[in-house]
């Protein structure tokens, strides 16, 4: 149960309230087994204080204003985790015939704006691949950067960080994945969080086949292209032996489930739910089997096997080419070994748009430099957000770069680079503080000055600490930790005292400008370089 000041919030008015369930932690809201594998109904009462809306995810609700109480019930049964609550000073606006944002005054408009009539498409779509929405309403909620996640797939309210509402392919896809998990987490449910890719990898399918039907084919390739670069990126960082690299990970007791949620659960996930289509020949016939499956399941739990089982019951001419056991893509090495997908889908269909990203990586990289042909080459400002990201990602997988190439670089997009998104923009930042290049630093100060969200700001004080310029990480801190979250404030913390005695909490109003610089030449010295990031770039619940 997050609990916020007014200070946090985007309205500065009043306090505000969100629970997050996900994978484990509504034991600390409610009495419950709290555990995928039993799912119920529930009714709720709330009392808030006049001015204060309280939404929860029900089906139906009712307000008796006189006593302040609201009345919430769910009629379908759910696991604990998609039990959640969130109050505040929100209003609402009707986007579509069975959906309505809801977001803090000064938000709503923006929110209207980027998400009226297209929902209903999204639902429509998805509908038309996977069978009616059970769940009567779609609604959505925006709430502060302190959401610890990107987005939230609880039925009948969605909850989003609004962060994310600057970067509208980002937003796209987040909330389409959301929907998805209406079929795919919500319905039907993996019965163990060992097994959490029956939820994520089938929405993550679920949300390309909706981005194809709404977006085309490109788009879809291109967005896939981004995340199996990151996908690759973490194999890297963690080994490609490291057993939470498998589909079934083993669960040791006293581990948070949520520590788990890394992107093999999506992105292998999702490959091995790909190549399920490709068995099928046609991606329709596979959407056939989903309607089926989703038809059978819903609102139960289930294990890998009975997904499995499923499948090659509905395709018996794949069962009897005994598919499950193809020579190096067996049904139980897709499951239990660890490492990159076996087989990875073809992106063929994106090149339009991805292959002008390989071009002018490649010349930026290439030496000895050409500056001129490799400025000339692409215009970044007509790109697709996708496009620039999967460039910038590139380039921060190769720093430290030649110092005349960051130069170069910096005098080529810097400046449009800073009317961009934020997640265009803290890209470049990275590959800024990555490759000490100073010119540019004060920008990243400018950034985390007005970022209070963990997304955009955990990576950046990580490749702060990481490098030589942990003083000027210790001295942004000081002066924005209090517009920081409590938990986010404490992560920071963490960060910038790895390798030393911790960091003592300072009373910013007694420091001055030059104190954190000073504290820092006395415990910094010896201290050995932080943990490398691994930002999920973007995952949602």
């Amino acid at each position: 149960i997050w609990w916020l000041d007014p200070e946090l919030t985007y309205g500065n008015a009043k306090p505000f309230v969100f629970t997050q369930g996900h994978s484990v932690c509504n034991r600390s809201f409610f009495p419950c087994f709290d555990t995928p594998a039993v799912k119920c109904t529930y009714s709720a009462t709330v009392k808030a204080p006049a001015g204060i809306q309280v939404l929860m995810s029900a089906t139906q609700s009712t307000y008796l204003e006189e006593e302040g109480v609201y009345q919430f019930y769910m009629e379908y049964p759910v696991p604990a985790y998609l039990v959640a609550l969130v109050a505040g000073d929100l209003i609402h606006a009707d986007i579509g015939p069975r959906s309505r944002v809801w977001a803090e005054p000064c938000l709503l408009p923006t929110a209207i704006s980027k998400l009226s009539g297209i929902v209903e498409r999204w639902l429509t779509a998805a509908e038309s691949l996977y069978g009616p929405y059970i769940w009567g309403r779609y609604d959505i909620v925006f709430l502060p950067p302190s959401f610890p996640i990107v987005a939230m797939e609880n039925p009948c309210l969605t909850f989003i960080i609004s962060s994310i509402l600057e970067s509208d392919e980002f937003l796209i896809i987040d909330v389409i994945h959301e929907v998805a998990h209406s079929w795919f987490g919500n319905a039907v449910t993996n019965a163990t969080w060992e097994e959490m890719w029956l939820s994520e990898g089938l929405a993550t399918y679920a949300q390309r086949r909706i981005t194809t039907e709404t977006y085309g084919a490109a788009f879809t390739c291109l967005e896939t292209a981004f995340r199996l670069d990151a996908l690759h990126r973490q194999m890297k960082l963690l080994g490609e032996d490291n057993p939470v690299s498998k589909l079934q990970v083993k669960l040791e007791p006293g581990v948070n489930p949520s520590n788990l949620m890394n992107l093999f659960t999506y992105e292998k996930g999702y490959c091995f739910v790909y190549y399920l289509s490709q068995l099928c020949g046609d991606p329709r016939h596979f959407d056939s089997f989903l309607r089926a499956y989703i038809e059978k399941y819903k609102f139960t739990s289930v294990v890998a096997q009975d997904l499995l089982d499923s499948f090659l019951n509905f395709f018996p001419e794949l069962k009897e080419q005994c598919v499950e056991s193809k020579a190096g893509l067996e049904f139980e090495r897709w499951l239990n070994a660890t490492g990159p997908p076996l087989a990875e889908p073809d992106l063929s269909q994106g090149s339009s748009l991805t292959r002008p990203v390989e071009t002018l990586f490649k010349l930026w990289t290439t030496e000895p430099l050409d500056s001129v042909a490799a400025a000339s080459s692409a215009d970044l400002t007509k790109w697709r957000t996708f496009q620039t990201v999967l460039f910038l990602d590139r380039l921060l997988d190769g720093s430290p770069l030649p110092h005349e190439v960051i130069k170069k670089l910096s005098e080529c997009y810097s400046s449009q680079l800073d009317s961009m998104n934020a997640e265009i923009r803290i890209r470049w930042l990275q590959i800024v503080v990555r490759n000490d290049y100073y010119p540019d630093l004060y920008k990243v100060r400018r950034f985390l000055e007005n970022q209070m969200s963990r997304m955009y700001t955990i990576p950046l004080y990580e490749d702060l600490c990481t490098g030589t310029l942990k003083s000027f990480a210790l001295e942004i801190f000081y002066q924005t930790q209090n517009q920081l979250h409590p938990n986010l404030r404490k992560t920071i913390q963490q960060i910038l005292s790895q390798g030393l005695n911790p960091l003592p909490a300072i009373d910013t109003t007694a420091v001055t400008t030059d104190t954190p610089a000073m504290v820092l030449e006395d415990k910094v010295s010896e201290a050995t370089n932080g943990a490398i990031s691994l930002r999920d770039v973007n995952v949602s619940a």
